[in-house]
């Protein structure tokens, strides 16, 4: 059968093609940018009809309505990580959080772990040969689709279509929906006098040929402005935002001394406006493929000066990192973080770097503290951190002891706030006498 009479075939409504979806099923949603909202919008009104259904995703951009109390005999949300729009349903106790590196979710889905009865995707209309392309997010749903017992495709006109390993053939999805509908966008945001700071102190660890994992927000896409003079760096991260293009069409990131991938930016996933998803189009440069592989430490660290750029919520003075909760609220995930964290330190000259304002509420808190805040989770242990960077400069943290430690974290933490934390470490005899001295009038 030719896949353009199957795709025919197959063609149906959003709320035909939603009843597959049974009680006690387990459905997987295309996360992110790809976020499927007219299947979503379906799944909503199957409501009456299912109890006790799980819906799994990663962070995604869109109306999740299926969370609101109203929906709780029929739908309970997992979470692999934490987006706004349902960042109340995981604290009010109406869905649930699943603390996991983005590395190790999909052996959990092939595993059986994750049984999946139904993925809901988001794809590009086929090409000659019947491939609809994932665009925007392959992410860990390429997987999840391959091993769902049903695939039904919401297909978007206004979806890239995007290289490497993104595709599924017609003839491995179930049930197609047509639609034409914007992606949605995240415009980047003017960046802070404190974001321009910390950004220039992490720019100056990138050299010539390194290759960087950033992400989005203000401090790495203001990074990306301070690296205009560099020479062919490579890419290899679990996202990209719109600050990436001024950098490429600029001949600065070539990828050519990428010890694997060469010439190629490697991706799961991009988050951005309309420039950057026409960019991505058929565009050879970019290679989209699942953050098992992407995400992979082992991947990871087969890229030389490989800096990997994370930021952090808060960071105590002996180095340990949380960045997914705040205090006991939960507020994203542990995304890719560790994984790049650990494949950077294990890099040939890589670099991982911890980056974050000193402060936050207006001035009033330190993020540098002499203890987590209770209830928080270290995602980042303290053995893995090596590079803190804040506005006031940057710590070293690797190989030190705790005493140096805590030095290096007062030295670049606010200096409304090193009278304090050095107190709390002179109390547990962690700072030399002349140490605590030098901190307290700094």
């Amino acid at each position: 059968m030719a896949w353009q009479e199957d795709y025919r075939k197959k063609l149906t409504t959003v709320d035909e093609a939603l009843r597959c979806v049974q009680s006690g099923a387990c459905v997987y949603v295309h996360a992110n940018a790809a976020f499927p909202q007219a299947l979503l919008e379906g799944l909503e009104r199957r409501a009456p009809h299912v109890r006790d259904v799980e819906v799994m995703h990663l962070i995604a951009f869109g109306d999740a309505h299926y969370n609101k109390p109203e929906y709780a005999e029929s739908f309970r949300h997992r979470a692999l990580f934490i987006g706004s729009n349902l960042r109340e349903a995981v604290n009010q106790g109406l869905a649930d959080y699943t603390p996991i590196h983005l590395s190790e979710i999909e052996p959990l889905i092939t595993l059986g772990q994750f049984d999946i009865d139904v993925a809901l995707i988001h794809v590009a209309p086929p090409d000659a040969h019947g491939y609809c392309s994932l665009g925007v997010a392959v992410e860990t749903t390429l997987t999840a689709a391959r091993c769902a017992r049903r695939v039904i495709a919401q297909v978007n006109d206004r979806m890239p279509r995007t290289c490497g390993n993104s595709y599924l053939h017609v003839s491995e999805i179930d049930a197609f929906v047509e639609v034409s509908q914007p992606l949605p966008e995240i415009k980047p945001m003017d960046a802070t006098p404190e974001q321009m700071k910390i950004a220039g102190h992490v720019a100056n660890l990138i050299e010539d040929g390194c290759c960087i994992q950033t992400g989005i927000g203000g401090i790495p896409d203001s990074v990306l402005t301070f690296l205009g003079d560099r020479k062919d760096l490579g890419v290899h991260t679990e996202l990209l935002s719109d600050g990436i293009i001024p950098l490429i069409e600029a001949g600065v990131i070539t990828g050519r001394r990428k010890q694997i991938n060469r010439d190629k930016i490697v991706l799961g996933f991009v988050l951005g406006t309309r420039k950057l998803y026409d960019f991505v189009d058929e565009n050879p440069i970019f290679e989209f493929h699942p953050n098992g592989l992407v995400n992979n430490p082992l991947v990871v660290a087969q890229n030389d000066n490989m800096v990997a750029i994370n930021s952090a919520i808060e960071v105590d003075v002996t180095g340990q990192v949380c960045s997914d909760s705040i205090g006991p609220r939960f507020y994203s995930g542990f995304g890719g973080q560790v994984d790049f964290i650990r494949g950077s330190a294990r890099s040939r000259g890589g670099k991982p770097i911890i980056a974050l304002p000193s402060t936050a509420k207006n001035g009033t808190v330190s993020r540098i503290k002499p203890m987590l805040t209770p209830g928080a989770g270290v995602v980042t242990s303290r053995a893995d951190v090596q590079y803190v960077v804040t506005e006031f400069g940057v710590a070293y943290l690797h190989g030190k002891t705790i005493r140096q430690r805590a030095e290096a974290l007062i030295n670049i933490a606010h200096p409304n706030f090193r009278g304090e934390l050095t107190e709390y470490c002179e109390g547990l005899r962690w700072l030399k006498p002349q140490a605590v001295a030098s901190a307290t009038a700094r």
